[in-house]
């Protein structure tokens, strides 16, 4: 059954669909700690885009949901259009709201539905119980953990570290091996095909 929105809350949505369009131009911050310039990463978007194919990817080996688990990796990071991309230093000294409270805040206007989908979407992921989290968040930590080794293999070696912690953070079968074979890898190994 569709819903029949009234104007304020169609121009709530709207606002909410300007507000995430700004993630397309704000950039992964926390990599400059190791070394990358800002011009040289990713956007919010780029990451959230390979996290959603990811967190599909890891849904089907695991047997959770895919769109489930897609949809958690597609806005796990809509807060940071409010919060930014708050590099590992910076979290010494601010603390960000609570994505649930940001959520809450970014759809106050949208009809009720919409609230629900993100808060609810948002609570998933950060709660992590559900096969689903468990695989968006996997997917979170091994798309940072391939996106280090595109930048090691680049010749920076200030990485390691961030490989080290994502591949630690692994929590499912499916991610810790993806994420082992990854790293045996060159990152243009994609380009070639094997024999």
């Amino acid at each position: 059954m569709a819903h029949q929105l009234d104007h304020e809350e169609a121009a709530g949505i709207a606002r909410l669909l300007f507000e995430t369009g700004s993630l397309r131009a704000l950039p992964r911050t926390g990599w400059r700690q190791d070394g990358i310039p800002l011009t040289a990463t990713e956007t919010v978007t780029e990451h959230s885009h390979r996290v959603a194919v990811i967190a599909a990817t890891l849904a089907a080996l695991e047997g959770a949901d895919p769109n489930r688990t897609a949809l958690l990796g597609t806005l796990h990071d809509i807060p940071e259009a409010r919060t930014g991309d708050l590099t590992p230093l910076t979290r010494k000294y601010v603390t960000a709201a609570d994505p649930r409270k940001v959520v809450a805040d970014q759809t106050a206007a949208a009809h009720p539905a919409v609230q629900s989908l993100f808060a609810n979407a948002i609570a998933e992921f950060e709660d992590g119980t559900t096969p689903e989290a468990r695989c968006a968040k996997d997917a979170d930590k091994l798309d940072c953990l391939l996106r280090a080794a595109e930048y090691r293999a680049t010749g920076i070696p200030a990485v390691q570290g961030k490989i080290d912690r994502c591949r630690a953070a692994l929590t499912t079968a499916s991610a810790q091996q993806i994420a082992d074979a990854a790293l045996a890898l060159d990152p243009t190994d994609w380009q070639t095909t094997p024999a």
